[in-house]
């Protein structure tokens, strides 16, 4: 008799943190039902996104493709949607696919989801869409619908489950536009949260030792939080410290109450899974596009290297095939996520496709030997909004080296708007919160220049070619 395949099931939100998540120790907030998938399943410790942005960080978890193989490097670029995805695999091998929700990748002129057997996604700017009454594109057309996105997207997700017949397995992608800025919750949460939040140990961090090309970013709570983003004014005469933690607190108010209706739309698959008796025989994941600051470093937002930017919650279950209350630390990132989605259907992966099945691993059987560490490259020079310059680098266990190219004049060795190129290294073992940039210092000059080789190889291994201004190590 052949085993059976697994329904699919990826619950991805936008913007959701680890640190705002019960099962990764929160201590902001409750999410006692995405912390079922944990406890049915297993968490990962050390997922990490290969380019800490939504459109770039939703080709790579379709493609398992880095950014500069699928062409969506940046926020403003479309993808090719022809390309092979772990979905049109998934398809050609017998599987009804759906894609739900926010897919934020663009849209028309040949941009549009493909390889799926429906399609009901977002409208608006980008494809953000709206959270109240949003309007979903089709192939159908397009609709308004009333209601808050959150619960309409898993409406309309186990609606076309239900709408199946016959015995094939399915996958659907129910793809959220929560916690994204602007943070407005559905009126059933609008209470929760209104006690004071703890405020993370780096809120006030003076960034000593950092590069300029971090000190330089416009995303810090108190200065570039906007009324639009707080829907209401701060209380006149506070003193600058004062107001920025009065918005700290009036950021997070919203975006808890965001994640706490994700929480019960993840309750609802859950339950309705369990209802079909479809719950065991389900591959269910449940992560975020990237992390989010929360105020660590003073910061909301992402794209950088740092931690709070780079750390994807997962968490995954399939009861059938892997033991409940587990935690996996091996290093993974969302690239690999497309060969381990197709090892646990069944399906081969396609030749294109980069990064390492974790799928022998959670079988206890690994296919391939261990990952060192992760490649990530932002390549967005954002002088207008977050000033975010383009930097890449690469993560181990234990260190963290970033390389800050700044060619935003598109002229070598110019720099960005007229910085030099700056490299940064963390000890992550010694300094978790990344406070004190250890790349001058003599004591880790050996580990600096082997972290170097290790990044200049991981780039020849993936395909990327280092910016002209990186000097090729010794000994590479």
């Amino acid at each position: 008799m052949t085993e059976r395949r697994p329904n699919i099931v990826m619950i991805l939100t936008d913007d959701h943190g680890t640190q705002t998540i019960g099962a990764y120790g929160s201590v902001v907030n409750t999410t006692p039902r995405i912390d079922e998938v944990a406890a049915a399943g297993v968490r990962f410790d050390s997922c990490f996104v290969a380019n800490s942005l939504c459109s770039p960080s939703r080709a790579s978890i379709l493609t398992g493709t880095h950014s500069h193989v699928n062409g969506v490097t940046t926020l403003w670029t479309a993808i090719d949607a022809s390309q092979p995805t772990f979905v049109s695999e998934l398809k050609a091998a017998g599987y009804r696919t759906a894609m739900i929700g926010k897919w934020h990748l663009g849209m028309g002129d040949g941009h549009d989801p493909q390889n799926f057997d429906h399609w009901e996604v977002l409208s608006g700017t980008h494809g953000q869409g709206e959270y109240w009454n949003p309007t979903f594109l089709s192939e159908n057309g397009e609709r308004a619908i009333e209601g808050y996105a959150t619960d309409i997207i898993t409406d309309l997700a186990t609606e076309w489950v239900e709408s199946l017949e016959g015995d094939e397995p399915w996958c659907v992608l129910i793809y959220h536009k929560a916690p994204h800025r602007s943070w407005e919750p559905d009126t059933k949460h609008a209470e929760l949260y209104s006690d004071p939040i703890p405020v993370p140990e780096t809120f006030f961090d003076d960034y000593a030792t950092r590069s300029v090309s971090m000190r330089r970013a416009r995303m810090r709570v108190a200065d570039d939080l906007s009324t639009s983003d707080l829907k209401v004014d701060p209380p006149e005469g506070l003193s600058y410290e004062d107001q920025a933690l009065w918005k700290y607190q009036r950021m997070m108010e919203d975006y808890l109450r965001c994640v706490a209706s994700v929480d019960d739309n993840v309750g609802r698959v859950l339950d309705w899974l369990r209802a079909r008796g479809e719950f065991d025989d389900t591959l269910l994941m449940y992560s975020s596009d990237q992390g989010f600051f929360l105020g660590e470093h003073g910061w909301f937002d992402k794209r950088f290297m740092y931690e709070e930017s780079l750390r994807m919650p997962l968490l995954l279950s399939y009861p059938r095939r892997i033991a409940a209350g587990r935690i996996f630390d091996g290093i993974v990132t969302n690239v690999d996520w497309a060969k381990t989605i197709l090892d646990a259907a069944g399906v081969p992966h396609h030749p294109r496709m980069q990064g390492r099945s974790f799928w022998g691993d959670l079988l206890g059987a690994p296919t391939e030997p261990e990952a060192e560490g992760a490649y990530y490259r932002y390549w967005e020079n954002d002088d207008i909004i977050h000033k975010a310059s383009a930097h890449y680098g690469y993560r181990t266990r234990q260190y963290k080296l970033i390389y800050f190219y700044n060619d935003g004049l598109g002229q070598q060795g110019a720099g960005f708007y007229g910085y030099p190129p700056e490299w940064e290294l963390y000890d992550l073992e010694a300094d978790p919160h990344e406070v004190r940039n250890v790349y001058a210092d003599p004591a880790y000059a050996e580990i600096r220049d082997e972290l170097k080789r290790a990044l200049w190889r991981e780039q020849e291994k993936v395909g990327d070619a280092p910016h002209p201004s990186q000097p090729r190590p010794a000994g590479v």
